[in-house]
Formats: C-alpha cells, sequence, structure tokens
C-alpha cells in the first residue's frame, strides 16, 4: 500500500518540511531536498515488508542506511543543527502515518499495529540519523581543531638565524609536539641559531605547561639553538616562584622586543636609527 501511495507520501513529507519554522534554504535549495527526499523513500518503500521491518542489521536495509547516512554526514558537514537534522526523518514519519491513517481508517484495530510497526521503523532510523550526524560533526571538529593548532604555532623568521614562535592559548601535550614539530623544523629549513618562544598570549602558566616549554627548549638546544622565552608578565612570574619552578637555566624575557634585542646582542647585530638630515 505505501508503495502504491509512494508519490503522495513525497508530497506531504516535501509539504511538511517546506513549512518547518526552521527550514535552511541557506545551506540546501528545495530542488536539492527534493532529490534527497525522493531517493530515501524510493529505497525505504522498496525494503518495506512484514518480515525483519524493524531489523535494522538485516542486509536488506542497507541501501536506507547508507543513504540516510550520506544525507545526515553531509548535513553535519554543511552546517545543520541536530534538531535541523532530526526533522528532516521525523517529518518522513508524520507523512507516512497520515498515508496510513488515510488507508485504513476503516479499521482501527489494523491502524494501530500498522502504525506502531512504522512509528518503531522510523525511532530506529532517527537513532541511525543522530549516531551518523554526531559522527560528522566530530569530523568536522576534529578536521578544524587540526587547522587552528596550525595557525596558531606559526615560526616567524624575524631577522637572519633568529626565529619567533608566539604561542597563543593553552600549551597541553598534543599541541607541544606540534609546536617542537613546527619549530626544530624552522630552525633545519633557515639554519636559525636563536629561537624565541613568546608566551604572551598563554593565559596561565603551571607546573605542566612549564613541563612542556622546558621540553620544548631542550629540543631546541639538541638542535644547536639557543632559546628565549618571552613574554613572562608579573602575574606568571609570581607564579612560576610560587610552584618552585627551575627556570634558571633558561634565558627569559618580559617582551619579545627584549627577547629579540638580546638575540641581536648575542649575535653581534647592532639596529640604530639612521639619522636624518633636514634640509633648509
Amino acid at each position: 500500500m505505501l508503495q502504491k501511495k509512494k508519490k503522495s507520501i513525497l508530497e506531504n513529507w516535501m509539504k511538511n518540511q517546506l513549512v518547518y519554522e526552521g527550514l535552511r534554504e541557506d545551506l540546501i535549495s528545495n530542488d536539492e531536498l527534493r532529490i534527497q527526499s525522493e531517493k530515501l523513500i524510493d529505497a525505504l518503500v522498496a525494503n518495506l515488508s512484514a518480515d525483519g521491518i524493524n531489523d535494522l542489521d538485516s542486509e536488506k536495509w542497507s541501501p536506507v542506511i547508507e543513504i540516510l547516512g550520506g544525507i545526515s554526514i553531509t548535513r553535519a558537514r554543511q552546517g545543520f543543527s541536530p534538531r535541523e537534522t532530526g526533522n528532516f526523518i521525523f517529518t518522513l514519519k508524520e507523512a507516512l502515518l497520515l498515508v496510513l491513517q488515510e488507508e485504513i481508517k476503516d479499521d482501527p484495530k489494523t491502524l494501530y499495529e500498522e502504525s506502531l510497526k512504522i512509528s518503531r521503523l522510523m525511532d530506529n532510523l532517527s537513532i541511525v540519523t543522530f549516531e551518523t550526524f554526531i559522527k560528522g560533526r566530530e569530523e568536522v571538529i576534529l578536521r578544524q581543531t587540526d587547522e587552528i593548532a596550525e595557525i596558531s604555532t606559526p615560526v616567524i623568521r624575524v631577522w637572519e638565524g633568529i626565529l619567533a614562535l608566539p604561542i597563543i592559548g593553552t600549551l597541553d601535550s598534543a599541541r607541544t609536539q606540534i609546536v617542537m614539530e613546527n619549530l626544530l623544523q624552522e630552525i633545519v629549513n633557515t639554519r636559525s641559531s636563536i629561537a624565541i618562544l613568546d608566551i604572551s598570549g598563554v593565559p596561565a602558566v603551571d607546573s605542566l605547561v612549564a613541563q612542556h616549554l622546558i621540553k620544548t627548549v631542550s629540543a631546541t638546544r639538541l638542535m644547536g639553538a639557543d632559546c628565549i622565552i618571552s613574554g613572562i608578565r608579573p602575574e606568571i612570574a609570581q607564579t612560576i616562584v610560587h610552584l618552585g619552578i627551575d627556570l634558571s637555566s633558561i634565558t627569559t624575557k618580559a617582551s619579545l622586543a627584549s627577547a629579540l634585542a638580546y638575540a641581536f646582542k648575542s649575535m653581534k647585530l647592532e639596529v640604530r636609527r639612521a639619522n636624518t638630515v633636514q634640509k633648509l
């Protein structure tokens, strides 16, 4: 019966989706929405049968799961919210139940039994939708985290033989690894002899952050370069002293400018303001 009423189901479903106040026309066109809906309905009604209607692990439901999973992941990447993605499958459930009510209205018992079967099926498909959506969203978050980590740890060549790496945000083990890899690789590429780690953008320094900094400095020294830590604010200095962290073996400066001046002095470089001669 549902196979024969497939066209009616599609029209009711599209109507439900288009009147939804959270419809994201900025992310998906009506034509694309109709193509996705028609594709899912074709696969769904083709696999409906009395046997195994709620056994989504069976092979016959693979096409439906694949189509629904693809739509969910795509929507997660496009920026749809969980509510908006869930509405896609919930409105289909409403369209299916509406057709059942119209076709079996004279048999309340059968209507109840068949409606219960369809409800259970659509509820299970809803779970599949949310699970796949979450997986897609996690992939997006991980990719964005990696991109942010790359952007937030730039190694800057401020002078011939001098590198600077401004660190912004919390310094954890994973990020420390990225910092060390980027810094050591740039030391090799530029043959620099001095590296400045600027922690002005680090909100707080605890014993764990200090250990990460010490590891980075040690790795830099093993590459034959001197390391300077700049951006030591008064509150950070007090915290380091209070925690009993020993940074006496590491050159520290209050600002990046002071660290750069120290680097110039170490390399026997002198930077002076050019004398200007005013012409009369």
